[in-house]
């Protein structure tokens, strides 16, 4: 692939407003998985970090308890990552979905 999917992924979230949005974040993170995973099958990571592309959770039951255990510590905000005044729900699902990549 040509453009970094990190990147790719990150800029998806960044632009998260609406349904549609979210769905094209949630394509942007299926096709980094994807990619970590060819990555990951032509040269293993060490089972002691994360792989390729980041993911610390290659499971899909990891990445969703990752994903909840994010959601219910940051439920009142975290402290390098303050709760919004106003938090838009597509956001915070895709922020939620973001994290369960990277949260151990």
């Amino acid at each position: 692939m040509t453009e970094n999917l990190f990147d790719a992924v990150d800029d998806a979230l960044e632009k998260v407003v609406d349904e549609q949005t979210f769905i094209e974040f949630v394509y942007a993170l299926a096709a980094d998985r994807a990619d970590e995973v060819e990555k990951e099958r032509k040269s293993p990571s060490s089972p002691y970090g994360p792989g390729h592309n980041g993911w610390e959770n290659g499971s899909i039951e990891d990445f969703l308890y990752a994903s909840a255990r994010w959601a219910t510590a940051s439920v009142n905000g975290l402290p390098l990552v303050p709760k919004p005044k106003e938090m838009n729900p597509w956001r915070r699902c895709a922020d939620i979905l973001a994290a369960g990549k990277i949260y151990e």
